[in-house]
């Protein structure tokens, strides 16, 4: 069955305002609205990690800088500390001890070196500032860096050597000696302060 079309009405338009309340926009796609709202999440992404990495960028140079401090002055205090413990010979060059000096390889005084006798001084001096009165400092057979310290009202004597600061060895051996008396020990034969941060007792 046929039918037929009838070709002398021309079309009929859709009126403009009709097109305005089509769903469809005209020259726009669903996919491009979709684009821009991925490209708008994509920036403030972007943005987000610009954020944190300025972020990270700053933490991390305060706290290398912190490091760099940190490291500077534990090397500054060591070389201090170092420097503290080298016993500076030139400050009692010409101080004499007031103690006996009993040097076991000698009848005679006359082997004691400058610098021992310059030691022993200073040993002397820093025992006095700690509160203690020192008696008689012995200089072992065979040893030349070794002085042995005998102070007033302990039996024991305090172990020492000219390679460390006179000073610090004395600090050492009071602090042992309190350390002593806490405990209830009052008679030792000897303290060695002769190591740097170490102390022994027997």
């Amino acid at each position: 069955m046929e039918t037929s079309v009838d070709t002398s009405k021309p079309p009929k338009l859709a009126r403009r305002r009709e097109n305005r309340h089509s769903t469809i926009k005209s020259g726009r796609t669903i996919g491009e609205k979709r684009e821009r709202l991925e490209t708008k999440n994509e920036r403030n992404a972007a943005r987000k990690k610009d954020k944190q990495k300025k972020v990270l960028r700053v933490f991390f140079t305060v706290f290398g800088f912190v490091v760099l401090v940190v490291i500077l002055v534990g090397l500054s205090s060591l070389f201090f500390n170092h420097e503290a413990d080298v016993a500076p010979e030139e400050s009692t060059e010409n101080s004499n001890p007031t103690i006996e000096i009993v040097d076991e390889d000698s009848t005679s005084g006359s082997q004691i070196t400058t610098r021992m006798n310059t030691y022993i001084a200073r040993a002397e001096k820093d025992f006095r500032d700690l509160g203690y009165t020192p008696t008689k400092a012995i200089i072992p057979s065979g040893s030349i860096r070794e002085v042995d310290l005998r102070l007033d009202g302990y039996t024991g004597f305090i172990k020492m050597t000219i390679d460390r600061g006179s000073a610090v060895s004395a600090e050492d051996a009071d602090r042992m000696i309190r350390y002593l008396s806490g405990m209830g020990v009052s008679d030792f034969s000897y303290i060695d302060v002769r190591i740097d941060g170490k102390a022994y007792w027997k």
